[in-house]
């Protein structure tokens, strides 16, 4: 199988849809996710998350990322690596990222 067979497919961002990605970041998981890749400036393993949910919910999560366009996925080997597509997403809907990443890393601040 070659990598272009397990990679998965993403939109392309002239395809973006405002409320698709809307609807995908409206989970805190999600959202969560996002946060973490944007604060870790690196492409994460799917296994290398804090997240609180099983590992299907989790790939269910990562799946309505992907096809939102908010993050892209691709192999490493046999780890299943995840980037934000922070550009994509800023070339669509200028500032949505920063003012979600902003909203939600002060929300798990304490008061």
């Amino acid at each position: 199988m070659s990598v272009l067979e397990r990679t998965p497919p993403h939109p392309d961002v002239s395809a973006f849809d405002l409320q698709q990605v809307l609807e995908a970041l409206v989970d805190p998981v999600r959202r969560g996710i996002v946060t973490q890749l944007a604060s870790s400036g690196e492409d994460i393993a799917c296994g290398g998350f804090d997240l609180t949910v099983s590992k299907s919910t989790a790939t269910h999560h990562f799946k309505v990322l992907r096809e939102a366009g908010v993050i892209r996925q691709y192999y490493v080997g046999t780890s299943r690596m995840n980037a934000l597509r922070r550009a994509d997403m800023d070339t669509a809907f200028p500032g949505l990222l920063d003012a979600i990443t902003l909203a939600h890393g002060s929300r798990r601040s304490p008061a």
